[in-house]
């Protein structure tokens, strides 16, 4: 490297633009998310997961037919193989996205054409990944509890289906609505850490399974997919809306982050969060407790001399509550987090494998200049 030439270091690849996407559009300025067009506000207020999941895997919103279709297949696939059974059963101690990584993996093995990566292959897969991965939650979720695998109910819903396999529970329409804005609201968001590892994978000419797999890893880590955990902690923690200015004024004087605050991409409010505000007012209500919305507000009310900072509430800020009145386990709200982005990671290897490149940036070396190799018995 030229004494002359200029290194400009970007950090995590902050601000970097490494490909072209067809298929999410975000302006973290403006708090603005569109899925292949279509404003998250639509989308949310008036769509299915399913067709969402469809929207996003083929480009369009499907007819009548076609979301029927699209349908069928998800369901079609809501069966895992006894040896993924006994798989999750032999590690069912684990923790959820530690088994769920295992299970996408093993899947592969099952799979006759797990290794063809055309356009039509990799879709169909990741179709199946979608109903066998809150299949695989499900499964697990049961089986460390002693208790038998839930069959699905072919005529539900998926996100109201998985709720079932879940709790045991045929869900009301609203608790099952909502579950399915979740699952929209996270199906997709462009190049965050998961999306990037699975393009990094693929681009090797891996499979899909392979960066599904490696996407549920990177999800796994708690800066990225904790916070839906972390929150309803903090609201059990604060435990009273009239405790809420206090723990934040606490958390600030001491220097450390207010959980379910703060986006990487968006400057302002997170434009999903909005509908898991409402429909965490609705559940509570719901439930007969009311308290946890109280308390989330109360906070939202206390960060507020901070927004002109950027440190606004995101999405996940109110999903942890949401699974929590629903009677989920905490352990299973990242694997959660999952189950709605499978379409968006199947999406963004489909992109990556349209004009494929293998991605290898470069790191800058800052250690020793070169030096002389001495044998061991002069050292």
């Amino acid at each position: 490297m030229s004494a002359e030439e200029k290194i400009e270091i970007h950090r995590g690849l902050k601000g970097v633009y490494f490909e072209r996407s067809g298929t999410t559009f975000i302006d973290g300025k403006a708090g603005e998310l569109r899925y292949r067009g279509y404003s998250i506000h639509d989308l949310a207020q008036h769509s299915s997961f399913e067709e969402t999941a469809c929207l996003l895997l083929y480009g369009e919103l499907p007819t009548a037919a076609e979301l029927a279709a699209f349908d069928g297949k998800l369901k079609a696939a809501r069966r895992l193989p006894p040896e993924i059974l006994a798989i999750i059963e032999t590690v069912k101690q684990s923790h959820p996205m530690d088994v769920l990584r295992t299970a996408v993996s093993a899947l592969a093995g099952f799979t006759p054409d797990a290794h063809d990566n055309s356009v039509a292959a990799t879709r169909d897969k990741g179709i199946r990944l979608a109903a066998q991965v809150p299949m695989i939650v499900a499964a697990h979720d049961a089986l460390r509890n002693g208790r038998t695998v839930p069959e699905p109910d072919m005529t539900l819903s998926h996100a109201a289906n998985f709720l079932w396999m879940i709790t045991g529970r045929k869900p009301s329409p609203q608790a099952a609505q909502l579950m399915d804005r979740d699952l929209i609201l996270h199906a997709e968001h462009g190049s965050n850490a998961s999306s990037f590892t699975a393009r990094v994978v693929i681009g090797t000419e891996a499979n899909l399974h392979a960066a599904v797999t490696a996407a549920i890893a990177a999800l796994s880590g708690p800066a990225h997919g904790g916070a839906a955990e972390d929150v309803m902690r903090m609201a059990q923690e604060i435990g009273e809306p009239e405790r809420a200015a206090a723990y934040v004024k606490a958390r600030r004087a001491a220097g450390e982050a207010v959980t379910g605050f703060g986006h990487r991409v968006y400057r302002t409010e997170d434009p999903r969060a909005r509908h898991m505000r409402d429909g965490v007012d609705m559940l509570s209500r719901e439930m007969g407790e009311p308290k946890w919305f109280a308390i989330l507000q109360a906070v939202v009310d206390a960060m507020k001399p901070y927004a002109r900072f950027g440190v606004n509430v995101n999405v996940d800020f109110y999903s942890g509550v949401i699974y929590y009145l629903n009677g989920i386990a905490p352990d299973l709200f990242v694997p959660i987090f999952a189950v709605g982005r499978v379409p968006g990671w199947t999406v963004q290897c489909l992109e990556q494998l349209q004009n494929n490149i293998l991605i290898r940036p470069l790191t800058l070396y800052d250690g020793p200049s070169a030096r002389e190799y001495l044998p061991i018995s002069q050292r």
